[in-house]
């Protein structure tokens, strides 16, 4: 059996180069990774804005694409905790038993850094990204997921790179998903307040778990000219001494 690659609808739409990032990553690790070509939205959007009853078709997609995988792989802490801690709620709440039973029985989940830290037992993955970086751990994969220090742990390990503090990491950046949409003048508040800790650690690039925050803090640092570039773990993680380093993205 094979990892499959949950690669989140954003990922899939706007930052495709973090998911070949993924799997050029786990297959240099030694992970057989497939792709479930029928695989759409977690249904993250719709639970987070209390649309449980809606989310009910996209989590038997979800189960039907992901059926018969040994683990999923996520490079998202939104979506992996959506996964991991909401689907049973969509399924309870449908009053569905065998659809209770199917959540309680899909595969694990496990969000990038979880993955190859916990379950792979790696944290040296042979990565070189001689730049200055700073990183942001974004709310899900802080609150929910409680990664703690993994993705600094990879981060450090890797070669050439320059990894720096970034203050009041742990304050959300304002995104939020249907939040940013609902409440932009405080969205972009609390954006601002993050892109001006960005500029002030003098990073060249910020790095994060989730692409969602970094277009948004992106969107930011882009509009502000700060010459800060946003870029996915996975993407500095998969770059080598060996390859060309990825295009570190410009803020949209």
């Amino acid at each position: 059996m094979a990892v499959g690659l949950l690669v989140t609808c954003i990922n899939d739409v706007l930052f495709p180069d973090t998911g070949r990032a993924v799997v050029e990553l786990l297959r240099r690790l030694g992970v057989e990774v497939d792709f479930p070509v029928g695989q759409t939205c977690c249904g993250q959007p719709m639970i987070n804005t209390g649309y449980l009853d809606e989310a009910v078709g996209a989590l038997r997609a979800h189960l039907e694409a992901f059926a018969g995988h040994e683990a999923i792989v996520v490079p998202s802490g939104s979506c992996a905790g959506a996964v991991r801690h909401q689907h049973r709620l969509v399924a309870q709440r449908s009053g569905d038993p065998g659809l209770v039973r199917a959540v309680a029985a899909a595969p694990p989940v496990h969000e990038l850094s979880e993955y190859l830290v916990d379950v792979l037992g790696i944290v040296d993955v042979g990565a070189y990204f001689p730049h200055r970086v700073t990183y942001h751990p974004t709310c899900h994969s802080l609150r929910m997921l409680r990664l703690g220090d993994r993705p600094f742990r990879l981060l450090r390990a890797v070669r050439g790179i320059d990894l720096v503090e970034l203050p009041d990491a742990a304050e959300c950046c304002g995104f939020g998903g249907t939040f940013a949409v609902k409440n932009p003048d405080v969205s972009v508040a609390m954006g601002a307040d993050k892109a001006r800790h960005v500029r002030d650690t003098g990073a060249e690039v910020l790095v994060a778990g989730d692409n969602s925050c970094l277009l948004h803090i992106g969107g930011l640092l882009g509009r502000q000219r700060a010459g800060v570039r946003v870029l996915h773990l996975a993407e500095v993680l998969a770059s080598t001494e060996q390859a060309d380093l990825p295009p570190a993205r410009v803020g949209r």
